[in-house]
């Protein structure tokens, strides 16, 4: 979809889009992992604050983000075969362009948060204050997620009532 398509129309989604995204098994993939990986990164928060204010439990932590970067990156390959499915591209489709650009500066802060745990190239402290960078961009990328799942779901009430499937009868 175009961006002046859904300027034109206000739709996220094509009617064939739409089809196509109910019939695919990769939406209920991504509604999996989704919630899983907030789980996990909640978990990983507690640990990460954790260990800044105590100086207890670094491994903890260290894995904990490690856990979620591969859910991270599990999300990310569902994510981009879901949007071929449903868009005809594996990433930068028009609908969720910008939400895909920010979704790689998510990727890039866990991948040097790998590369700088593994390299050894920063203290515990930096470390973790890297995991928190990397984790302030997923909160922001999830949010624009969740507004698209809304904008989703207003838009299938605003069909179902115009077709009628919303009217008791």
């Amino acid at each position: 979809m175009e961006i002046r398509d859904l300027e034109r129309t206000g739709s996220l989604y094509t009617p064939e889009q739409r089809r196509r995204r109910d019939a695919t098994r990769w939406t209920l993939v991504q509604g999996i992992l989704a919630p899983v990986q907030f789980l996990v990164f909640l978990v990983s928060l507690a640990l990460i604050l954790r260990y800044l204010s105590t100086g207890e439990g670094l491994w903890a932590a260290n894995v904990s983000v490690i856990i979620k970067t591969l859910v991270l990156y599990a999300l990310m390959i569902t994510g981009s075969i879901w949007e071929k499915f449903v868009f005809g591209k594996y990433l930068f489709a028009e609908a969720f362009f910008w939400e895909d650009v920010f979704s790689m500066a998510v990727l890039a802060l866990h991948t040097a948060y790998l590369l700088a745990t593994f390299g050894g190239w920063l203290s515990p402290q930096g470390l973790m204050l890297l995991a928190l960078a990397a984790y302030v961009t997923y909160i922001i990328n999830a949010g624009q997620f969740l507004w698209k799942l809304r904008v989703a779901r207003l838009e299938g009430a605003d069909d179902r009532a115009l077709t009628g499937a919303g009217v008791a009868g």
